[in-house]
């Protein structure tokens, strides 16, 4: 079974599917020092109605009021305010420095003498290193007296690597610290609580972050650009029309929309990777499985080091039952991205339908050292080690994908020729009973019911 990835930017209008992971961790971390969270806000955005259009997280780096936070935070907004955690509101005057295509921005609040959060090198991090999140969930956001407040979390996880994504010569940080939606925005820092990185895309242990050196040139600005000018401006952004479209595909689900919204970004710049990369994954929802492959493969000409391209063009591919064209590209994402979670759990699958069991298993294991609670992968691992003749193996895989949510027929059928194989009847029973609640007229397993059930000669 292969779990397909789609981007979805971590918005309070998006979708979340990161989960809380991490593998040398076991909690919050003891330092000398916490983060200062004085410096980090909670920025509501407003549209020409006075209306709460989004909601995302900004951090401050100098005590003017400089403060760090992503472009698409801002679509469409008309004015911004800055919630500190005490509940003080302050305006937001406008923007000093920006750059769509990176989805940065930098604001200047009004007033000056603000904390501020110490800004890192990301040119120093590793795979593996400690790195911790910063934001406002947009689910904890609510109306209190006096406006809109929120609740600051923290997240832990680690460093999967710095690889290339969806701009072709431009590397983003690939963390399994979950951002929530709301999160947009907010830091990423290492285990100095120095920023190393800005929240920017939230996926399944797809959590990604801009490194902060792409943007400190830009904390220097002067030059103040209001709202109203940016909103002006981005009427023929292809940026803006992006962000759009993954409001409308991510939050609303409304996929036509979408694709107009993207196939207007792409007349603007038909070479403009990520409005493709979507598209691809609007078509995929519909279940227009070659304009996908289409939209994939046009990606990857543009950018062949893409890895969540490679590995959802893979699966695509899988899907169509061509499983050596879907290796193939399985392999292809791991090459760019070693630690590319989905991809090696997708390889894995494919690598079962060849009947390659022994050469499934290294990648099945690395996924779950790397994310121990990704539930499918124990389905896969499962069905590798049960190719393999690995019973035991086998069972205590499928167990644990069964305790973390995994509820497919073909798991139940493999456990119950466990239990057979094991002697333990009345399991397999149970098995095939779970079976004919999921599909009573499974034939298979009404007649292998008969005849457990049927007395012994």
């Amino acid at each position: 079974m292969l779990e397909f990835m789609h981007k979805s930017f971590s918005l309070s209008r998006t979708i979340l599917t990161g989960i809380f992971l991490v593998l040398f961790l076991t909690g919050g971390p003891a330092f000398a020092h916490e983060v200062n969270k004085n410096a980090i806000v909670l920025l509501v955005t407003k549209g020409d109605k006075g209306q709460t259009i989004g909601t995302g997280t900004g951090f401050i780096v100098k005590p003017d009021g400089t403060l760090i936070t992503n472009y698409h935070v801002l679509v469409d907004a008309v004015s911004v305010d800055a919630i500190f955690s005490n509940g003080e509101r302050v305006p937001v005057q406008g923007v000093i420095g920006l750059d769509r295509s990176k989805d940065f921005s930098v604001l200047k609040l009004e007033g000056d003498l603000y904390s501020t959060l110490e800004v890192g090198d990301s040119d120093r991090l590793k795979e593996y290193d400690y790195a911790s999140a910063l934001g406002y969930p947009s689910q904890a956001v609510q109306m209190e007296r006096g406006g809109l407040k929120g609740a600051l979390l923290q997240t832990y996880g680690f460093i999967l690597g710095i690889h290339p994504q969806a701009l072709p010569g431009f590397s983003y940080i690939y963390t399994t610290t979950p951002f929530e939606p709301g999160f947009s925005g907010g830091p990423l820092v290492n285990k100095d609580n120095q920023v190393v990185g800005l929240a920017t895309l939230e996926g399944r242990s797809i959590n990604l972050a801009l490194p902060i050196n792409a943007l400190k040139s830009h904390i220097k600005g002067q030059k103040l650009l209001t709202f109203q000018q940016l909103l002006k401006a981005d009427q023929l952004s292809k940026e803006a029309m992006y962000y759009r479209g993954n409001f409308a595909l991510y939050a609303m689900g409304e996929s036509d929309k979408a694709i107009e919204l993207y196939q207007s970004a792409l007349k603007i710049d038909p070479n403009y990777v990520p409005a493709r990369y979507d598209l691809a994954v609007a078509y995929r929802g519909l279940g227009e499985v070659e304009k996908a492959i289409q939209e994939y493969e046009k990606v990857l000409k543009i950018n062949p080091r893409f890895p969540e391209a490679l590995s959802n063009l893979g699966g695509q591919y899988f899907r169509q039952g061509l499983v050596d064209q879907a290796i193939t590209y399985f392999r292809r994402a791991i090459e760019v991205y070693p630690n590319f979670i989905q991809a090696l759990s997708n390889l894995g699958a494919a690598l079962n339908k060849q009947g390659k069991y022994q050469e499934a298993l290294p990648h099945l294991k690395k996924a779950l050292a790397l994310d121990p609670e990704f539930a499918v992968t124990y389905f896969n691992l499962g069905n590798a080690h049960f190719g393999a003749g690995h019973l035991e193996e086998a069972e205590k895989a499928f167990n644990n994908a069964v305790e973390k949510g995994v509820d497919f027929l073909s798991l139940h059928w493999t456990l119950h020729e466990i239990h057979l194989k094991k002697g333990r009847r009345s399991q397999a029973i149970e098995e095939l009973q779970t079976i004919l609640q999921m599909d009573p007229e499974h034939p298979d397993a009404q007649k292998k019911l008969k005849e457990l059930q049927s007395p012994t000669p």
